[in-house]
């Protein structure tokens, strides 16, 4: 599915088609620094019915919120890792195999940590400056 987002207010519609169209609960945001994998991670998290406030995990590495049904909901950004020994230190597969919605930033430092099903998000900003996000 491809989406363009022209606002930030475009994000809360194609949040909810993303949610709607999964199929697994992790999902892997690719992007370029500052293209918007942290918005719309938050809109995300928001179309789970959480109430809570989402942060950038970037310093934590991950943020836990409540999903309107008590469910935990993980938003990881493994940007500042050194390598994926940290990830494995972090105990991830906690996180990553207990059937619980991830979100994850920079997975590309952890290839070989990411569980074999998953949704990948990536976003682009074309000519315009809008977001091209493209789910699969």
């Amino acid at each position: 599915m491809n989406f363009v987002a022209k606002s930030t207010e475009d994000l809360s519609k194609i949040a909810s088609e993303i949610i709607q169209n999964a199929t697994y609960k992790i999902f892997i945001l690719k992007g370029e620094m500052g293209v918007g994998k942290t918005t719309l991670s938050k809109e995300l998290i928001k179309q789970l019915g959480s109430q809570d406030e989402v942060q950038s995990p970037t310093f934590s590495i991950v943020n836990e919120y409540r999903a309107s049904n008590g469910q935990a909901i993980y938003h990881f950004d493994f940007y500042r890792i050194k390598n994926e020994e940290e990830a494995l230190d972090m105990g991830y597969e906690d996180y990553f195999y207990n059937n619980s919605y991830c979100f994850i930033e920079w997975a590309e430092k952890i290839p070989s940590l990411i569980p074999e099903k998953f949704h990948e998000i990536s976003l682009n900003l074309d000519l315009d400056q809008n977001r091209e996000i493209t789910f699969t």
